[in-house]
């Protein structure tokens, strides 16, 4: 059986590393693995979209409509705008970080209201984490990725230590004591949802 993994976000947020240590893990398991990227205007806020799919054989990269068993997001919005991704009985695991797209930014529209609601009203599996708050305990909001990979962990219910070990082999060696910190609070705030 493949599993179907779409990753959303804003650039600058880890969406791309994000899809590396989850198809390393994949790949750790003896899964074929075939990812996507794609980041249009990242570097500007915009959208970053990373597909995962592993399992005994995949033939595609592509996630289609409807065939999403997790959508991974950073960003409540961006979660909201991929549902159509998600399988019946597919699961969400956001951040609930609002970022606003440029054309709220612009002033030209506005941020929708209760996007978590609309989520929960959708989708029988979500887990919300306010990972920006965690990341900021740890000193460096560039681990709210890690937090979010550590939810997952928790939600695969690998251990955790097979888990720091991906994560040790994949991220910049100066950085993995923070990266570790901020698996091990995804890991048990995803078990304490």
């Amino acid at each position: 059986m493949t599993k179907n993994i779409l990753i959303v976000g804003v650039g600058g947020q880890g969406t791309l590393l994000t899809g590396r240590i989850i198809g390393n893990y994949a790949m750790s398991k003896g899964y074929d693995v075939k990812m996507s990227e794609v980041h249009g205007m990242a570097q500007r806020g915009g959208s970053v979209v990373m597909q995962v799919r592993y399992g005994e054989k995949v033939y595609s990269p592509l996630v289609e409509y409807g065939e999403a068993d997790i959508i991974f997001a950073f960003e409540k919005l961006e979660a909201l705008r991929y549902m159509p991704f998600l399988k019946k009985d597919g699961v969400i695991i956001s951040n609930t970080q609002q970022i606003d797209p440029m054309p709220v930014v612009m002033g030209v529209a506005n941020y929708p209201d209760n996007i978590l609601e609309q989520i929960e009203e959708t989708c029988d599996h979500t887990c919300f984490i306010d990972a920006l708050t965690m990341a900021r305990e740890i000193g460096n909001v560039k681990v709210v990725n890690m937090i979010m990979i550590g939810a997952y962990a928790a939600y695969v219910g690998d251990s955790l230590e097979e888990w720091e070990g991906i994560v040790e082999k994949t991220v910049p060696k100066h950085t993995v004591d923070m990266n570790k910190e901020a698996l091990k609070k995804g890991y048990a705030a995803y078990l304490g949802k």
